[in-house]
């Protein structure tokens, strides 16, 4: 295979578009052109995960956390970032990290966490904004369904759950080719009036150089007119944490064994519990307390997060139980999906999950 197949692949599943500002996530050490004999997936990069890939083969690891998270100024190996880079790079094993891009992708690391939950009628708990545009453009009645199928191909008319979803709006276009033109109707020098439709479309801002150049490819002018504006709506797609329902409704206290069980934590730490009963549940991997109260004003009964700091608990306010059961916990299924994914895409090529255990958090019982 070849690198940059992989990564391309990844960045249709988690635009790098979707990435936090503050995170590091995408190909961290090597070559897009290279070969990749084997791959390894981890939640994290030890010294110990290094090895393994080196004992298999593998020349390219992908982990959900980058292994430089923040700028490195001096590249040694006194600081543990550094030095397991300076490592990969000596055994030229190149690094990839999918990170918040796979955090807030539909599909991405709360969604497998629901899996384990069996939540029904899931959503995005927090929703992003300034990630959607709007393409208007100005099709001759012949060519109308043309156009709009390969701007449907190219990833525009998605709303919600909702595919292939446009307007249209008939009237008269008219110009004047000038010397030199080859006009797909119309003479040079002379005003030319055309039935056209007016095609409106909705778009993730990053699949736009895809759409354009769609648009251009089955278009039949040589000169398209087309407008794009920028919209305030959320993107139902995409975003944080993720809200939704159990199947059967659970007693509180049978729900955090069953929430204990099925992500193998040691402890839950939690609120007071407020509600005999939880039904609606809301959850983020990894740290998520800055979704508190989206999470209750999605009358979520319960919101299962990690790293809560004492004054998170605070937050609660007799609203919503609130449960962090560990950083790792919540995400270690997340090598699971990424392996899921990339079977599936590359069924003939090897993809290995890594055994090393990386939770650094250790509990004396």
């Amino acid at each position: 295979m070849i690198t940059g197949d992989i990564i391309n692949f990844l960045e249709t599943v988690a635009p790098p578009a979707l990435q936090e500002d503050y995170d590091n996530a995408g190909l961290i050490f090597g070559n897009p052109d290279s070969v990749c004999m084997k791959l390894l997936v981890c939640l994290d990069i030890t010294d110990e995960v290094i090895e393994e890939a080196k004992i298999n083969g593998a020349n390219l690891i992908i982990s959900h956390h980058p292994v430089v998270f923040r700028g490195i100024k001096k590249f040694n190996e006194k600081q543990i970032s550094s030095r397991l880079l300076i490592k990969a790079i000596r055994e030229n094993i190149q690094v990839y990290a999918i990170h918040t891009n796979l955090d807030n992708a539909w599909g991405g690391v709360s969604f497998r966490m629901a899996d384990k939950l069996k939540l029904i009628n899931r959503s995005v708990l927090e929703p992003k904004t300034g990630m959607l545009k709007k393409l208007f453009c100005f099709v001759p009645v012949q060519s109308v369904e043309k156009v709009r199928n390969a701007l449907f191909v190219a990833g525009a008319g998605e709303i919600g759950a909702y595919s292939e979803c446009s307007f249209s709006s008939e009237g008269k276009g008219t110009f004047k080719a000038g010397k030199g033109t080859e006009p797909f109707v119309g003479e040079q020098g002379i005003r030319h009036t055309e039935p056209e439709f007016k095609l409106e479309l909705i778009y993730p801002a990053y699949r736009e150089a895809f759409i354009i150049r769609a648009l251009l490819a089955s278009h039949p002018y040589e000169e398209v007119a087309y407008d794009i504006v920028e919209l305030t709506n959320p993107f139902y797609r995409a975003g944080s944490g993720l809200v939704g329902d159990l199947p059967a409704e659970l007693s509180t206290e049978a729900f955090l064994r069953e929430l204990k069980q099925q992500f193998d934590a040691t402890v839950v730490r939690h609120t007071r519990l407020v509600t005999e009963r939880i039904k609606r549940v809301a959850l983020c991997g990894g740290a998520g307390s800055f979704l508190i109260s989206k999470a209750i004003a999605s009358r979520a009964d319960i919101f299962i997060t990690a790293d809560l700091k004492y004054h998170d608990y605070f937050e609660a306010d007799g609203k919503i139980i609130l449960a962090d059961i560990g950083h790792y916990e919540s995400e270690q299924f997340t090598s699971d999906l990424l392996v899921d994914l990339l079977k599936e895409k590359f069924p003939n090529f090897a993809v290995l999950k890594t055994g090393v255990l990386t939770n650094p958090v250790k509990y004396f019982l």
